[in-house]
This record gives structure tokens, sequence and C-alpha cells, in this order.
């Protein structure tokens, strides 16, 4: 039944995306000027998790590369490099730039030093999960590198400006901002179809269980395209030619749980922390927690570094949040 397992997979970047033509266009315009040499704006996507800013942001600067043919291009993903050393290896990394640089011992200015020495291509450089950046420096350190342009992606904008200085949040007021929605049902069913017909045997999913996978993934394309995936695997397994409701409803707590457990491997220290102590301990108010974190790690958080990241296991669903203020507290979900 699967023909090319990759068009299932949630990192695939297709040749033509759907129903995100406005936001294309927006981006489109913000790295414009990089076809007349110049630098592009920075700019930022928003918006709740699987709705297509990853791939968006990436789809695009695959466009740019057809349309400019001398351009280098780097992904980071700021939730794996979240130190201010790492984002800036990384970035350097793109550039072939840090064969002779020593994890351990080379300052960050030398980093940075040879990022404003480049002087080769247009650099655009995406910053997936920005908000996780552990030092919000670096969004300056990459503003002062001339021929670096900037695609900053993350669930909120309140998260990604409340620890920033005054320098790095002047430059970001006049950042493009676009904002993604959850899709509609009938989007997602959309998006389905193509991934069906690139990578699965013709009339092995009808559109009925296509709209069944999507009433369940409630317009998140991450989870839509887990439970298809699944499905399909299942089905497979089982030596069926199609993929029957039985097997869709079968697939969807085994997706929940994949991308579940994906996300809970790439939190950071910090998180994976408050994560365990809430598994432990069960609910908790938030004076709780903090107490208890602290007592784990040898350089804590402050208050509200924490409840930014007790935010963002929110966003993903990881930990519901009941109650406001001092009466609030938080658990996982399970």
């Amino acid at each position: 039944m699967i023909r090319d397992a990759r068009v299932l997979q949630p990192e695939f970047v297709p040749r033509e995306v759907q129903h995100r033509d406005a936001e294309v266009n927006q981006l489109t315009n913000a790295l414009d000027p990089i076809v007349d040499g110049e630098r592009g704006e920075t700019a930022f996507l928003f918006g709740p998790s699987g709705v297509g800013k990853t791939c968006i942001a990436q789809y695009t600067v695959d466009r740019l590369r057809e349309a400019v043919v001398d351009i280098e291009s780097q992904y980071v993903n700021c939730w794996q490099h979240y130190s201010r050393f790492q984002a800036l290896y990384h970035i350097l990394e793109g550039l072939n730039r840090t064969t002779d640089v020593h994890r351990r011992s080379t300052p960050h200015d030398e980093l940075l030093g040879r990022l404003q020495a480049y002087d080769g291509p247009p650099y655009v450089v995406v910053l997936d999960e920005v908000d996780q950046l552990q030092d919000a420096a670096v969004l300056y350190d990459l503003y002062r590198v001339p021929n670096l342009s900037m695609i900053l992606v993350a669930n909120r904008e309140e998260e990604l400006f409340v620890d920033l200085d005054d320098r790095v949040v002047s430059r970001l007021q006049s950042a493009r901002r676009i904002r993604f929605d959850h899709y509609g049902e009938d989007e997602l069913v959309t998006i389905m179809r193509d991934r069906v017909d690139w990578g699965l045997d013709p009339d092995s999913v009808s559109d009925v269980q296509l709209r069944r996978i999507a009433d369940a993934a409630a317009g998140d394309a991450r989870v839509a395209l887990g439970i298809l995936r699944n499905a399909a695997r299942d089905a497979t397994r089982a030596g069926d030619d199609t993929i029957g409701d039985d097997v869709v409803d079968g697939a969807i707590p085994g997706a929940r749980r994949e991308i579940r457990q994906s996300t809970v491997e790439t939190l950071t220290p910090h998180q994976r922390t408050l994560y365990d102590v809430l598994d432990e301990y069960g609910e908790q108010s938030a004076g709780e927690l903090y107490d208890r974190y602290t007592e784990r790690v040898d350089d804590p958080m402050t208050r509200r570094t924490v409840r930014n990241y007790l935010s963002k296991l929110v966003q993903y669903d990881l930990v519901i949040s009941d109650g406001e203020n001092r009466a609030r507290t938080y658990r996982l979900t399970r």
C-alpha cells in the first residue's frame, strides 16, 4: 500500500503547498529584496502547532533558491540548539565554517566574528521555535551580520518578546508578521489527499476516511498526517488493500502518543525537569512546582522563565493549566 513513506513524514516539504497561498506570498514579499542583492526583511511566522509554519518557511526558501542561483540557507531548530553557542555554531555550520571550532573552548565572540566576516552570497536562516533560545541576544548578534536574513518561527508572539532587551525589541517591531491559523476540516482533507496520491496506492483510502482523520486532528496537520501514517502502516501489516474506519480509529491513539513522545524528547533539560516533576507528583500549584524544580537543578531559571516554559508545554498539549494567577495549577495531559 505504501509506495513512498517519505511524503507521510512531518518534515516532508512538498513541491506545492495547499491553503497557504496568502502566507507564502507575504513571506515571498519579505524575502524579495534578496533577488536584487539586498537584505530581506525579517519575517516572523506565528500560530499554533501543526499549521504549516515550518513547512511554509522551508518551502518559500526553496522557491527563493530557484530564483537566486547563488544563495545559502540554514534551518535551525532552537529547541535542539537553544544556547547562544549552539545556535551560532549551527548557523556557521551552514556555511562550512566550523571545522576548527572547539565546542568547549571556542568563545562566542569568535563564532560571531566569523559570521560578521562572511562576505559570500545572501544567507537566509530559519530559526524555528525561536522563543526557545535561552539567550535571545543571539537575535541581536544576527541583526549585525550584513548579508543575513532571518525567518523567525514561534507559536505566540508574546512568548518571544517577554525576555528581549530593548535593542532586539526595536529591531523586531519592524519585522513582517505572518499569522497562521488552524486548518479547516476540508483543508486537511485536501492536504492528506495530496500525500495519499504521492505516497499510497490508488484507492487505498477514501475521502470518508480522510474526513474522519481530519475531524480527529482538530485543525492540526501534524496530527492528521500522523494518524494517516499509522493507519497506512497498520493496514499494510494486516495485509489489507484499503484503510477502513476501524483501522483509522485504531490509529488515532497511537499517533497522538507518538507525537507526544517525540515532543517530550525535544524538551530542554529545564523543561524536561518540570515535565518529570509533574509526572511524579501529579497536579501542583505553580509555587509547588517551582520549589520542586529548583531542588532538582543546579542553576534554576527565574519564575518568569519557568512560567514561559510551562506555557510552551501547554501549547504543545503536554500540560494542562487550570485556574488563574495564584490559583493556577498544572498537570500532565493524559
